[in-house]
């Protein structure tokens, strides 16, 4: 009868089975952000790094299943957490100069970006439970315990893991210093099971110093690798750009996009298309100068709230940004100076919509976008209504969509909007209304008719006029395109369409 390895101390199993599992979470919720300013942050990368997690997860139990079936689980233990922390360490050099060569949204380049920021050391290290289960299962009998107590246990870990690192970890420190930290610690309990077995396992010391130094220069690897980051928020990778042709010119760079263009030395100065065009509506809203109260979803660089403090002064403004990191550094980079005419409330832009009052504002400036997306939420007809709810009569809608050929996203949205507002426009480039090109569009609506006439004028004038799709021309662009809803938003999908 073969000999059965001595059991492990119950506590020791359980700290093994809790800490392996949230070790795996770990990494999978840190990787949505390191991939992200190289492939975006949409529900294909999100699904993308679940799915290889995953994946991760069933083959490295039937891997440490089978191991531990031909070899005793106590040489075994203390070497995966070892090179669960290399791998873990090395995801950062790998994630950083791989993200170089893949970026985009293709579908090959997100998998193979996600597959490098997880599998490796997720593999490994969820190889560790069936290796304690082994260990555990002295007396058959009690097997069906064993099994469910330790299950529990690791789901437990990675329902721990997942909710201190949303809410802890990543509002508290770098991804990279998640990273390092938690490969240092693995390092640390792999050398520290080692030690602790050495009695059992004479002869592996060697091993495991070995393991422990690979380890080490795997940490130092991810120290050093290149970092798209000036700042990491707790939802962006975040950079500013001085402009070269434009002593006061800075440009706002989040997850790898051209977000905001700001000048620091006159808010006038409008660079993006898209902001020119949200600029002269603003222009002809009101008469000249005078203060209108406006709300706007999504802060990003503040152009539009800077350039409206600044050409009707006086006016009262409300930004819902989500991102409380990003407005501290507009503070510090972009020269953002808050008060009781441009204000700032830190939360989702729904939530935040839902808390303002009926017919407060002259304008509201639709600008929330996850990576190059509009989150799905603020994208329905619901929030069409919110939106029409807080809307003064002769007041203006203006959200900015990015869509690509053929079109389907923008199509949608301006059904959408249509819906819950009777008076609606269109601003976008002729080449990316005819589905050659992607680029920017510029929804308006409004309860009463649009400023239509008095918009032609500036938006001629610009070096890049846009066209101006209203009535039967606009009814034709959108054609039978369906109404986005709470219940069915597949903004994603349209997108890649």
């Amino acid at each position: 009868m073969e000999k059965q390895p001595r059991a492990l101390p119950s506590a020791l199993a359980t700290a093994l089975a809790f800490g392996a599992s949230g070790a795996v979470l770990v990494l999978e919720i840190v990787a949505l952000r390191l991939v992200g300013p190289y492939v975006g942050v949409t529900l294909q990368v999100s699904s993308s790094v679940i799915g290889v997690s995953l994946a991760a997860i069933a083959y490295g139990a039937w891997v440490g299943g089978r191991l531990a079936d031909r070899f005793d689980p106590r040489t075994l233990l203390a070497p995966a957490l070892i090179l669960g922390a290399i791998g873990t360490a090395l995801t950062l050099p790998l994630v950083r100069w791989g993200g170089e060569l893949l970026r985009g949204g293709a579908a090959p380049a997100v998998l193979m970006l996600a597959a490098l920021a997880v599998f490796p050391p997720a593999l490994v290290l969820s190889a560790i439970a069936p290796m304690v289960v082994k260990l555990q299962l002295s007396d058959l009998r009690r097997a069906g315990s064993v099994v469910g107590r330790l299950s529990s246990i690791g789901t437990l870990g990675a329902i721990t893991a997942t909710l201190v690192t949303g809410f802890v970890f990543v509002a508290a420190m770098p991804s990279s210093v998640i990273i390092l930290s938690l490969a240092v610690l693995l390092a640390v309990s792999g050398v520290a099971l080692g030690w602790w077995l050495r009695r059992d396992l004479p002869g592996n010391s060697r091993i495991r110093a070995s393991l422990a130094a690979v380890g080490l220069a795997g940490a130092g690897l991810g120290a050093v690798s290149p970092t798209p980051c000036d700042v990491e928020t707790a939802y962006h990778c975040a950079s500013v750009v001085q402009d070269s042709a434009r002593e006061g010119g800075r440009t706002l760079i989040l997850n790898s996009a051209r977000h905001s263009y700001v000048d620091l030395t006159d808010p006038t100065h409008l660079e993006f298309d898209y902001v020119q065009w949200i600029g002269a509506v603003t222009d002809v809203l009101e008469p000249p100068g005078a203060p209108i109260d406006a709300l706007h979803l999504g802060g990003g660089g503040f152009t539009v709230p800077n350039y409206l403090r600044t050409t009707r002064p006086g006016s009262e403004q409300l930004v819902l940004e989500l991102d409380g990191g990003l407005v501290g550094l507009d503070e510090r980079e972009l020269g953002l100076t808050t008060g009781s005419d441009l204000r700032v409330r830190v939360g989702d832009a729904r939530v935040g919509l839902a808390e303002r009052p009926d017919a407060a504002y002259d304008l509201v400036v639709g600008d929330a976008f996850g990576h190059l997306v509009v989150p799905w939420h603020l994208a329905t007809r619901e929030m069409a209504d919110d939106i029409a709810r807080v809307l003064r009569p002769g007041g203006v809608y203006a959200q900015n969509v990015i869509d690509y050929p053929p079109n389907r996203f923008i199509r949608a949205e301006v059904a959408t909007v249509a819906a819950a507002f009777p008076h609606v426009a269109l601003i976008a480039p002729p080449d990316a209304i005819a589905g050659r090109r992607g680029d920017n569009f510029v929804i308006l609506a409004s309860h009463d008719p649009l400023p239509i006439d008095a918009l032609r004028a500036p938006l001629a004038r610009l070096d890049r006029p846009p066209a101006l799709l209203t009535g039967a021309d606009l009814a034709g662009f959108v054609g039978d395109a369906r109404v986005l809803t709470d219940d069915y938003a597949p903004v994603d999908q349209l997108l890649a369409g």
